[in-house]
Formats: C-alpha cells, structure tokens, sequence
C-alpha cells in the first residue's frame, strides 16, 4: 500500500524500542546486526540460519545464530525497500521490494547472497507489490495492490526464477481503497499444498481473500478488522489450511485499543473475534505449535490457546515475527533490531 509505504516508515521509526518486561516465560534474545534499517522482511530458517530484509536495500543474513551478519543484498539497489524475504535455507532465498513501477522487483539468489538474478521487475507504472510467500521450494505468490479495480497478484512454479500474473477475471473486484499493507512481509500467507490467503484493508470493509487452487481463483471474505486507509489486516497466519488469524490495527494510531483480531476455523470463509485480542496495533504474527506470537511497534504477544486470550511480555518494538517448524522464533524491526525467542 502507497499510504504505508511512505508513512508509516515515519512514524514507526519514531518509536523507540523498549526492553523486555516479563520475568518469566519466553522472552526475545537481542542479536544486534550493526545496522539502523527498518527490517521489515524476514525468514526464519532454523535456529542458526535466518535472513532479514529492509529500508536502505538492506538484506542481511546469518548462520551462527544472530551472533554475526552478513550485508547480501543485490548490488546498486540501496534506494529500494526491500519488505520481504523468503529463503529456504542458508543458500536460496527471494526478496521483494515495494513501490510505484520498476521499485516493484523480485530477485533471487542460490548462493547465499553472493550473487543475485532479477527474477521481475514491475512494468505497470500504477502497480505495487507488497509481499512474496511460498507453498514449497517452487510454488510461491507475490501480492500487489488492485489496478484499475482488480489485485494483482504474481505466481511462479520454479523457485522464483520467473513469474506470471494471475488473470484479473480471477479475482473478486477490489473495493474503493482497498490495497494490502507492506508493513511486515506477511500480507499474504499459504497453509499446506493448494491454500493461499492475502489480507487488505483501507477499502469499506478489512477482507481476507482466499485461493484454494493454488492461487489460480481467489474469492473474499469480510473480517470484523477496523478498515480505514491506515487501518485493515496487516498479517494472516495460517496454522493448517483450516485453522489460521488475520491481525493488525491502526498504524496511525498503534496503541489505540481498535478492533484488530479475529480467528477463523474454516479457511478463512467466516471471521470471529475473540474473547481477548493484543493491546493496540500489530503487524505480525506466527504459530509457534498451538501457540501465536503477535508483534508491533509497542511490545510482542503471546496466545497459548490459539489466539481466544493474550498476555503480553514484551515492550519492544518489532515489525515481523517467523517461527521454524521446530518451534524456533525470529523477530525483526525498526533500528535494526531482530531477536530470537527464548523460553
């Protein structure tokens, strides 16, 4: 989304990280990377291998564990902001970064960094791609803002090598302001071999749109999610193609207690809210087991029972969240800033 492209980069970076608050439970690792990026992007790999990705061109990549980093990203590329990064191990990864036009580009890489291919660069000079997910190895989605009143949404079958779009008749219409936020890397999520979601907001209502056919055909679904130009779904995050959340908020207004929340339990066709949601605005979220992470600009999250009650335990700000299928978690955001969930 335009408005969050250039906006909200303003306003979250003036929120300064806090510490950690809880005493006891899980609680974020700090593992400094020597940069001040907004590292919105982010791919967690396994517990030693993660990559973060961010404003200034910035892409980064580690294999010890946090403990050191590795500036990768693409050459000639420090004016693009790279919102999203998805690697499939310390060797193969894919970056997208946002804007207007030919800012809108995807590269790859099968070298851990060293070199990079362009996989897409944006020709529609009213498109904008806001973030990039995979079903496996090769299958995988990138999701733009409507043109002309239709999403645009890109596919590839080889890696992210190349890519197509998916014909706009496909598609629902877009409402009235209606686009996606590139705040976190997590606009658009999979859940298994064929389900794919992606979430908007800005338009009338905040909506969910799902593809059950590998994101051939896609059909939407309202959430009781507040939608206004700087309010909507910010992140889905699917546990099995039945089970997944939509959160975010209002970035305008991120510790507002706002409706933000809300859970499905049939693949996205119908949206509850639940019992308890996060305090304020969040960006991100991700399953950890039967566990949720939610992360924001003011603090992080945790539900053990699925996301019906929340306790937060942490107050620094982080844009993004990932945990592997081992249960390990990565958070990244402003300053630079990315940790590694103990406990």
């Amino acid at each position: 989304m335009r408005a969050l492209g250039v906006v909200v980069a303003v306003l979250l970076s003036l929120l300064v990280p806090g510490v950690a608050s809880a005493s006891g439970g899980p609680s974020w690792v700090v593992r400094p990377t020597g940069v001040d990026a907004q590292l919105r992007g982010l791919s967690a790999v396994d517990g030693r291998v993660a990559w973060v990705s961010g404003s200034k061109g910035t892409v980064l990549r580690t294999v010890d564990g946090g403990a050191t980093w590795a500036p990768v990203a693409p050459p000639d590329t420090a004016t693009l902001e790279f919102r999203d990064v998805e690697a499939f191990d310390a060797l193969h990864a894919v970056v997208l970064s946002i804007g207007p036009g030919d800012s809108s580009r995807i590269y790859r890489t099968s070298d851990g960094g060293r070199t990079w291919d362009l996989a897409f660069r944006n020709t529609e000079e009213a498109a904008f791609y806001d973030c990039v997910a995979f079903f496996d190895r090769f299958r995988g989605l990138a999701m733009g803002d409507p043109v002309d009143g239709r999403f645009r949404i890109l596919s590839t079958h080889d890696g992210g090598r190349s890519w197509s779009l998916v014909p706009e008749e496909n598609f629902p219409p877009a409402l009235a302001g209606e686009a996606g936020f590139a705040a976190s890397g997590q606009c658009v999520a999979t859940a298994g071999p064929f389900d794919a979601w992606f979430a908007t907001g800005g338009g009338a209502t905040a909506r969910v749109l799902h593809s059950g056919d590998g994101g051939r055909h896609w059909q939407a679904t309202d959430t009781p999610l507040l939608s206004l130009p700087s309010a909507g779904v910010f992140a889905v995050a699917f546990r099995t193609p039945w089970q997944g959340l939509a959160i975010g908020g209002d970035y305008a207004r991120p510790a507002e207690p706002v409706p933000a929340l809300a859970l499905t339990a049939d693949g996205g066709r119908s949206w509850k809210v639940p019992p308890q949601a996060p305090l304020g605005y969040r960006s991100g979220a991700a399953w950890r087991g039967g566990s949720v992470i939610a992360v924001g600009p003011t603090g992080s999250d945790l539900s053990t029972d699925g996301g019906r009650h929340w306790r937060s335990f942490d107050t620094g700000g982080f844009d993004t969240v990932d945990c592997t299928p081992l249960r390990v978690c990565w958070a990244s955001g402003a300053k630079g800033r990315v940790g590694v969930l103990k406990g």
